[in-house]
C-alpha cells in the first residue's frame, strides 16, 4: 500500500548542459518524468549517506577495543549506560 506524502514544489536553475542531461534520462523512458529523476537520486544519496553511517559505526566499534563476554551482567552494564543511568 502506498502512503501518501503531501509534495511540495522546488525551483531550481541548471546550467543547460545538465537540464539537457536531465531530459535525455527521462527520455529514455526509465523515468516518467524529471521529479522522479530527482527523487530517485535523492533516494540513492540517503542510503549513500546512511552506508557511510553504518561504516562510520563499525570503524568506531572496531576501534573502541577488544571484545567481551555478553554475560548477564555486561549486558546490565550496557543496559544502564543506554538508558543513561536510568533504570
Amino acid at each position: 500500500m502506498m502512503h501518501s506524502m503531501s509534495k511540495s514544489t522546488m525551483s531550481f536553475a541548471l546550467p543547460e548542459p545538465m537540464r539537457e542531461y536531465v531530459d535525455q534520462r527521462v527520455r529514455s523512458g526509465e523515468y516518467g518524468n524529471t521529479s522522479e529523476y530527482i527523487r530517485e537520486l535523492i533516494r540513492r544519496d540517503q542510503e549513500e549517506q546512511a552506508k557511510k553511517r553504518l561504516r562510520e559505526l563499525i570503524r568506531e566499534g572496531l576501534e573502541s577495543g577488544p571484545g567481551r563476554e555478553l554475560t548477564p551482567r555486561v549486558t546490565a552494564e550496557l543496559r544502564k549506560r543506554a538508558l543513561g543511568g536510568r533504570h
